[in-house]
């Protein structure tokens, strides 16, 4: 067994159902009628799932999907070009979508995501992080909803990894 590198604990798991819960409360207005959660893999998983339970706990269901895109590989800076890895399983035509990703950086990825679904028909996308960095775009190129603000670090676990690894962590930590 391996040790884990120094991480430091930047958002306890109960920070982070806590978040969960008032993120979905600000939602649930936006998500009335036809709406389809889009989580981008692999980094948005957990985020995607617990967010999914709280908008049930609130009677909202939309239909779940997933986009596997990637711009990083096992880097720790994004290649600059976003890979479509694995497309959407069902049609967002005439939907909206509620598109989720783990962390707002560049904003390229979820640009690119949001082009994509609405050239499928979605009637709208509404972008969802669970983390921004500092330098994220903000205002009309922001995202639309972010749990949390986040410090210019690298950071790993509820579903944020380094080269595939600490994934399953319960709390998002930062590398030295």
């Amino acid at each position: 067994m391996t040790d884990l590198p120094k991480i430091e604990i930047l958002v306890t798991e109960d920070e982070l159902m806590a978040r969960i819960e008032e993120l979905a409360d600000a939602l649930v207005p936006s998500l009335q009628g036809d709406w389809s959660a889009v989580s981008i893999l692999i980094g948005a998983t957990p985020f995607t799932s617990d967010l999914m339970k709280a908008l049930a706990r609130r009677n909202i269901h939309p239909i779940l999907d997933v986009i596997w895109l990637e711009s990083y590989r096992d880097a720790r800076e994004s290649s600059g070009r976003v890979v479509v890895r694995a497309d959407l399983g069902r049609s967002v035509e005439g939907r909206g979508v509620l598109l989720l990703d783990d962390v707002f950086d560049t904003g390229r990825t979820l640009a690119f995501a949001k082009a994509h679904l609405l050239a499928k028909g979605a009637r709208e996308v509404i972008t969802c992080a669970l983390t921004q960095k500092p330098w994220a775009p903000r205002g009309e190129d922001g995202v639309d909803f972010c749990a949390f603000d986040s410090p210019g670090r690298y950071l790993v676990g509820y579903g944020m990894d380094d080269a595939g690894k600490y994934r399953g962590l319960p709390y998002i930590g930062a590398l030295d």
